[in-house]
């Protein structure tokens, strides 16, 4: 058991002082534990910027929504959470991009996080141009399929076997079907903000009595498909436990985000993880991780590497496919050959495997597997994520936050937040002006308080200085 400022804090004992989670709050000073020093803000913001227009992305947007729902292809593209125009993108490359109008931003999102080497990396360009000239697609087993499965088996310590598919949302309904077929039992548990892609199943209420209740999320989803859907709140151990005790015998498994992204970052409590792998074993049920957002981010085995934990079964994305649409599930052997062709367990996919998408995977892990490649991230993550939070206590504002590796957040509220419901507590408009501010100044976050943000090998110190330096400036006028 660790004391950080009169706060009692335990880790598992598996973990290096290095690998323990860093969390910050302010501005209470008896709460707050800086990861690092405060980092000199040496940047200045240019004064002789031009005007920050965004015209184009206006009129581009506007015909959008004549042609698509809400004018873009997923929801929280379309601006709503935070307010103001949102901006249509004509390029990326490396830490940046660039929108129609011409404005650049320094990007923390990542394309929701595979850009973990950078956007539009020269040696991922040029090994899929010698890719395309064989072709685009298949629909047939190609050889470059075996080299990408052996390096993520290798990496991920609980995956002997592994199935690739199109997108996350394809990989957590292969593994749900799977985790029922395997055990012969029809119910999951999720955790309430924990997102997993908007099948039927994964698509419950988060809250309280109505959430364990499985009532559907989204019209259009039938009460009975979310009927074995059971939720509790993350880092609750008691309310799992009560739910297998009124559901003895029939929990499939439980799947998870090991750190939540998906309704802001929000780390596991230090016994969480390995409390909820001692519950699925003494009640044979499975547990799954989703890593769609932390594969090969958090550590190259991802969070089951940096915590520990080792699951049944994993879901990838994301950074596998380097930027190109794909997902996968894998885990132990015996569970993995009930996947048909090799068992009766039914999934199938077009596009699984193409060729484009396994040659960006490819290229993008060897990248990672580089000396010093979770150091880096760490030393600038962690550097971003304490100078924002400096800024925030300066200019008067609560403000709490934490970060891992590549994967950070933070939020409008006085903190600590550990699960979805502390999260809601959040200032979502001080965000909204937060966040167009830093627009204006060419930082570009993610368009809502409940989504995690993602830095790259790409980004520098420089690029860290000038968005904590834009935090403050920001900040000051809010």
């Amino acid at each position: 058991m660790a004391a950080i400022n009169g706060v009692g804090i335990s880790w598992p004992s598996k973990l290096t002082q290095s690998q323990r989670p860093k969390w910050v709050i302010s501005p209470s000073p008896r709460r707050c534990t800086p990861s690092s020093s405060t980092i000199k803000m040496t940047a200045s913001i240019d004064e002789k910027k031009k005007t920050f227009t965004l015209q184009k992305s206006e009129e581009a947007f506007s015909k959008a929504k004549e042609l698509m729902p809400g004018g873009v292809n997923s929801p929280v593209r379309a601006f709503k959470s935070v307010g103001g125009q949102p901006i249509i993108i004509d390029s990326v490359k490396g830490s940046r991009m660039r929108d129609i109008d011409g404005n650049e931003y320094i990007d923390y999102v990542g394309s929701w996080g595979p850009a973990i080497i950078g956007h539009a990396d020269d040696e991922v360009l040029a090994a899929l141009a010698e890719t395309m000239k064989k072709g685009t697609s298949f629909g047939a087993p190609c050889l470059l399929e075996n080299t990408l499965a052996e390096m993520v088996i290798s990496a991920v310590p609980s995956i002997e076997m592994v199935r690739f598919v199109n997108s996350g949302t394809e990989a957590c309904m292969g593994v749900l079907r799977l985790a029922r077929a395997f055990t012969g039992r029809p119910k999951i548990i999720k955790f309430e903000g924990c997102y997993h892609g908007h099948a039927d199943p994964f698509l419950v209420k988060a809250g309280s009595g109505v959430a364990t209740l499985g009532l559907p999320d989204s019209p259009g989803v039938p009460k009975a498909a979310t009927y074995d859907t059971l939720t509790a709140p993350y880092n609750d151990i008691s309310a799992v436990e009560s739910l297998f005790e009124e559901h003895k015998g029939e929990v499939a498994a439980i799947i998870l985000e090991p750190v939540v992204g998906n309704a802001g970052f929000i780390q596991p409590n230090p016994d969480f993880l390995a409390a909820i792998r001692k519950i699925t074993k003494e009640n044979d049920a499975l547990l799954i991780f989703d890593e769609v957002m932390t594969g090969f981010r958090l550590a190259y085995g991802g969070a089951q590497e940096y915590f520990g934990i080792s699951p049944d079964l994993t879901t990838l994305g994301k950074i596998i496919g380097g930027g190109l649409p794909v997902g996968a599930y894998g885990g132990r052997r015996d569970i993995m050959e009930m996947v048909a062709p090799a068992g009766p367990m039914y999934q199938a996919g077009t596009l699984s495997g193409n060729p484009l998408a396994m040659t960006a995977g490819i290229h993008t892990l060897k990248r990672l597997q580089g000396p010093g490649t979770y150091e880096y991230l760490d030393k600038i993550t962690g550097e971003l994520t304490q100078g924002i939070l400096d800024a925030g206590k300066k200019t008067g504002h609560a403000m709490c936050g934490g970060y891992i590796r590549g994967m950070f957040g933070f939020f409008f509220a006085e903190g600590p937040v550990n699960n979805f419901s502390d999260a809601k507590k959040s200032d979502t408009e001080k965000f909204g002006r937060f966040y167009r501010g830093m627009l204006e100044e060419g930082v570009y976050f993610a368009p809502s308080q409940f989504e995690a943000g993602f830095t790259s090998l790409a980004h520098t110190s420089e690029d860290i200085q000038r968005t904590v330096a834009a935090a403050e400036k920001v900040l000051k006028q809010i």
